[in-house]
């Protein structure tokens, strides 16, 4: 097999064998583990697109050291040295960003790529299809990049994308097949999305001196019209859908994850648009996330940021805000950084890193206005149930 076949084959065989498919398409999934490899490397106002959530979760479009060796945990799994993961939220590339990005994809997030250059591993949502094909999906506001997008994210520092968001089939099954054959040929690894169920919800496993961490991507959020159309299933491509009844899949997958990783991580896209704050339905699954083994939490989708914190064991993050996004006033330009420290299951330190938009680009902040936007940041946590850590 080619380099990207067997980087496809070996997503497809992984998720069979960490889901338990058993009989035919276990042995398949162990035989194409062996012949490939079985370790990977790794335009105005801000866009309120999807509005209020009712009860029934409707959203509206609107000098080097050894290495430690691993110490047991017993019943509660493997931990190790630490490593920092940075965390940042919505990315696309409309308005006033595609010409820079047209001009300069290489340089385009040059001003926050010091900040991620702190972290072993990057993660950020990935809010457009990828793609230059396809018709728009009738909605009112639909995203779409060129695969320089992706050279962008890389080129800054990014590792890994979620694609599970109320943006990510902007262009159907067309426009998702292209995003997925992008981030393949770009080897960029792609959460939250895929060619069948097991695909979606299958967590990347980045192996960080000897560390596994895990990175699974799901949203709650999605048009009630796609219901039936954009959710991943056993015979269909489409994105990790965790809302109702599909809760379940994302906390198969944590549990499933929590056997084999040092580290867990769930990217999620969840909330309300414009709320400083997590709903109730938020907080539920928050717990029973860290009850499944998840050790890190982060969110999007309100264009705003939300509290974080401890639940018990767990670091929590509401909501990320915006990154790389067309808004122009505030609150939708405060963006900003989440790197997080973790030792295994425990998380050693984190720290948020103030950011603002210009022109769409993320900007650090400095000095009295980073203080300042610290403070505020902090404040979020009042209303979440969280605790400082």
């Amino acid at each position: 097999m080619s380099h990207l076949s067997c980087l496809a084959a070996r997503t497809r065989a992984r998720a069979a064998v960490s889901r338990r498919r058993v009989g035919l398409a276990a042995l398949a999934g162990a035989l194409v583990l062996t012949a490939c490899g079985a370790t990977d490397e790794p335009l105005g106002t801000s866009p309120d697109t999807s509005g209020p959530e009712d009860d029934a979760g409707i959203v509206a479009e609107p000098g080097t050291e050894p290495e430690a060796e691993p110490e047991s945990e017993g019943e509660e799994g493997p931990t190790g040295p630490p490593v920092t993961i940075a965390f940042a939220g919505d990315v696309m590339f409309e308005g006033m960003i595609e010409p820079q990005l047209e001009a300069d994809p290489a340089g385009l997030l040059a001003p926050i790529a010091p900040v991620f250059a702190q972290a072993d591993l990057t993660v950020v949502n990935l809010e457009t299809a990828i793609t230059e094909r396809g018709d728009p999906e009738p909605k009112g506001f639909t995203f779409r990049a060129p695969p320089s997008g992706l050279t962008a994210l890389q080129q800054a520092g990014v590792d890994v994308v979620s694609l599970a968001n109320n943006h990510g089939m902007d262009y159907g099954q067309t426009g998702l097949e292209d995003t997925l054959d992008a981030a393949d040929a770009a080897g960029m690894p792609l959460v939250g999305a895929g060619r069948d169920l097991d695909e979606a919800f299958a967590p990347h496993i980045a192996t960080i001196r000897g560390r596994q961490i895990a990175v699974i991507g799901a949203t709650q959020v999605m048009d009630t019209m796609f219901f039936d159309t954009w959710p991943a299933t056993d015979e269909r491509p489409g994105l990790a859908f965790a809302k109702h009844e599909h809760e379940a899949d994302l906390i198969d997958a944590v549990t499933e994850a929590r056997e084999q990783a040092d580290t867990v991580v769930v990217y999620l896209h969840w909330g309300v648009e414009g709320e400083r704050c997590p709903t109730e339905r938020q907080q539920g699954l928050a717990q029973r996330l860290a009850d499944a083994g998840a050790d890190i939490v982060v969110g999007t989708h309100a264009h705003r940021l939300q509290g974080t914190g401890m639940l018990d064991d767990t670091l929590i993050d509401y909501g990320l805000g915006n990154f790389v996004f067309y808004s122009q006033h505030s609150p939708g330009i405060d963006s900003g950084v989440l790197l997080v420290t973790v030792e295994g299951q425990e998380i050693i330190d984190h720290e948020w890193v103030p950011a603002t938009l210009r022109e769409g680009i993320p900007h650090p902040l400095e000095g009295d206005e980073a203080a300042a936007a610290i403070d505020d940041w902090a404040e979020l946590r009042d209303c979440t149930g969280l605790e400082p850590g």
